[in-house]
């Protein structure tokens, strides 16, 4: 259940009892955006201007995609020019014991390494947002 302060315009939780405040946040963020373009439309799209059929350029993603996979793991790092470089980072073990979080004293588990990829768009692509 979320408590939204009256006197506010945009919706503000205050309090909450479960995974409500994260759910709000996805669909404000969901409405907020348009519709996504799927990898049909992206091949569409890519196929008018490279004078290629839908299926052969969506079969030129699905290997772009299997080949990115294949890098990160072994490389661990691939770069999509013009478009995005993909990382991977090993965040480190954690210990157990009691942290200071929000102002309450709260028990953690230890936690095992464990590594992330991460995404980086190129420069272009951030200015233009």
């Amino acid at each position: 259940q979320v408590l939204v302060e009256p006197s506010h315009t945009a919706a503000v939780p205050i309090l909450t009892s479960d995974g409500a405040k994260a759910m709000k946040a996805m669909k404000a963020m969901k409405a907020m955006k348009g519709a996504v373009m799927t990898k049909g439309a992206l091949a569409d799209a890519l196929a008018g201007p490279a004078e290629l059929k839908k299926t052969q350029v969506s079969k030129i993603l699905d290997s772009l995609a299997g080949i990115a996979a294949e890098q990160v793991k072994k490389a661990g790092k691939f770069v999509v020019p013009g478009v995005c470089m993909v990382k991977t980072r090993v965040k480190p073990a954690t210990k157990a014991g009691k942290r200071e979080m929000f102002g309450k004293v709260v028990v953690v588990k230890a936690k095992p390494a464990k590594t992330v990829v991460k995404a980086f768009p190129v420069a272009a692509i951030k200015q233009a947002v």
